[in-house]
């Protein structure tokens, strides 16, 4: 297997994607393409020690920042470590592209088939999913890549999330809810009013509204939702998660007594914390184009991007992107 890293992608760039390319080539033994700036990425490999792994450089000359907007890359940048390494999968000269990048330029790009892969044929726009840290694991999507949404976005988001979770998590007829303020039918935007039937005629094990808490308490493997409202909801539990393990600590360090308590309580609160910890899922699949694409976070340290690789590596063995197309079909 083949898998591209954009090593220019993450805030630190170059470092923990190269880190983490190395990481992957040893664990999973693929083979590891980085793109980007070919000077950067050997300096950075420099300091690992690579022998017998499996690791390739192609060169790009350009680099999204976070602060490009997506609209413009498409053809202010078309030699940016984005298109190239997504040039790779299209040509069928890698099987997955990784990036911790621009999350709107990774979707602009993958999505236009004369630049990068395009959409699986009867995918209205792609969905970009992530499964919770949490104990059930549960899928939400969509969780940041289309802000305005259409009922029919919400339907098919809701089927490609059921395909990934049968297929990646080997569960059968995934239970699927609509994410809203109420459980009750009619509750919400009009937007959700609207996706509810459809929803609920589509053949999916469908059980209706649910909101935030039902979602976090494993109501449901998948939970549906247009991009604004997901983005919101995973940054939200991110930063809660965050800020509970500041006070925590903070609070056991307040006195002697507490202080020898939290040492004894030390291996629970750290199973706890990599339980919680983003970086364990490493990525969000980007479903509905014609590639398995992982998008990680910005702030992504080199295991999340070795763990963004092996979900990419499952995905492509799983063959997702068949399935969503005979899913769509259907």
């Amino acid at each position: 297997m083949r898998i591209v890293v954009d090593a220019m992608g993450s805030d630190d760039n170059p470092e923990p994607d190269v880190a983490g390319a190395v990481m992957a080539a040893r664990e999973f033994g693929e083979t590891i393409i980085l793109v980007g700036d070919q000077a950067q990425i050997e300096a950075e490999l420099a300091k690992h020690d690579t022998a017998g792994l499996s690791l390739e450089i192609v060169a790009a000359s350009q680099a999204v920042t976070m602060r490009d907007k997506p609209s413009e890359v498409i053809k202010s940048k078309p030699n940016s470590s984005i298109h190239v390494g997504l040039r790779l999968v299209k040509d069928r000269k890698a099987n997955a592209f990784v990036s911790a990048g621009n999350t709107g330029a990774v979707l602009a790009v993958a999505m236009l088939r004369q630049v990068g892969l395009g959409r699986i044929p009867g995918v209205k726009r792609p969905g970009m999913g992530v499964i919770f840290p949490i104990k059930e694991r549960p899928f939400l999507i969509d969780n940041g890549a289309n802000a305005d949404c259409k009922p029919e976005y919400l339907l098919q988001f809701g089927l490609m999330g059921s395909l990934y979770m049968e297929c990646m998590l080997d569960i059968a007829k995934p239970r699927v809810g609509l994410i809203s303020n109420g459980e009750e039918e009619g509750k919400g935007t009009t937007l959700i009013k609207e996706a509810g039937p459809l929803l609920a005629a589509s053949g999916l094990n469908y059980i209706g509204n649910i909101e935030p808490k039902e979602f976090l308490n494993g109501a449901v493997h998948v939970a549906v939702t247009d991009g604004f409202s997901g983005n919101l909801l995973m940054k939200t539990a991110e930063a809660i998660a965050r800020y509970m393990s500041e006070t925590i600590r903070e609070e056991i360090q307040a006195n002697p007594v507490t202080a020898v308590g939290g040492l004894l309580a030390k291996p629970a609160f750290g199973r706890v914390r990599r339980q919680l910890d983003p970086h364990e899922v490493g990525g969000a699949p980007l479903l509905g184009v014609n590639g398995v694409v992982i998008i990680g976070h910005g702030r992504s340290n080199a295991f999340a991007v070795k763990q963004a690789v092996g979900q990419a590596r499952l995905a492509v063995e799983k063959n997702i992107v068949k399935a969503i197309a005979a899913g769509i079909k259907q």
